[in-house]
């Protein structure tokens, strides 16, 4: 969805704690711009790590960060203030791209056709639009599609807004096909002997076999074992 001004004054956000590490090692030469809108009137601890794995990643990858739809007073953190990728915005996509709807490209399930390398060419921006927020919660992807960004599919299995963003990257950067990205899907977490997790979600795997995560996530995960993975975000 494009949020109206009244949707952007209405969000607020928290302080964030951790700056993750890159933790992929193949990189792009170019750089992309990555938007995300961020929805919910809060930040919660989830996607706090999440954003700041983004911008940390996009800095290494001379890519750039967008978190659009904040307030007029919001207040950058300074963890993610010392990403030179990062930049705060209060407009939504519609302002910000106003005459190049065309290089947008809008990352949606509902897609007909899915990311390929070639479309690092035809698009300068990728937009993830918002999945938090509303209540009740409305189909901000679909609006977004109405209005005319051109769409495409990052497969059929959901990922974390990192993880995305993560292979979003890849394809249209480092010219890697989708289909050959190396993923693992529904993860278990092994925390200790006795403990551990299956997380719902698709992720990149690393060079150690283990789901690419933001530095922090593994831990707030089991800190916060008796909770479900959505009162994480």
């Amino acid at each position: 969805m494009i949020p109206t001004k009244t949707d952007c004054s209405q969000i607020t956000i928290h302080q964030f704690n951790h700056i993750p590490r890159l933790v992929h090692a193949q990189m792009a030469s170019t750089g992309k711009t990555f938007i995300v809108e961020h929805l919910d009137p809060e930040l919660g601890p989830w996607s706090e790590l999440e954003y700041l794995a983004i911008a940390a990643e996009s800095e290494e990858t001379k890519a750039k960060f967008i978190l659009s739809c904040l307030p007029p007073n919001f207040q950058v953190p300074p963890e993610l203030a010392a990403s030179k990728a990062f930049t705060a915005e209060h407009r939504g996509v519609e302002e910000l791209y106003a005459g190049q709807k065309s290089r947008v490209c809008l990352l949606d399930p509902a897609a007909a056709k899915d990311l390929a390398p070639e479309d690092g060419e035809t698009f300068d921006a990728f937009l993830f639009g918002g999945i938090l927020g509303d209540d009740p919660p409305r189909d901000r992807t679909s609006e977004l599609r109405k209005k005319g960004f051109e769409g495409r599919r990052l497969g059929p299995k959901q990922m974390t807004t990192d993880t995305a963003v993560r292979v979003t990257r890849m394809v249209v950067q480092d010219k890697i096909p989708l289909d050959q990205v190396p993923y693992l899907d529904f993860p278990e977490l092994k925390f200790n002997e006795h403990e551990s997790t299956q997380m719902p979600f698709r992720y990149v795997s690393g060079a150690d076999g283990k789901p690419i995560m933001p530095k922090g996530m593994v831990e707030l995960i089991q800190k916060d074992a008796d909770k479900s993975v959505d009162d994480l975000f």
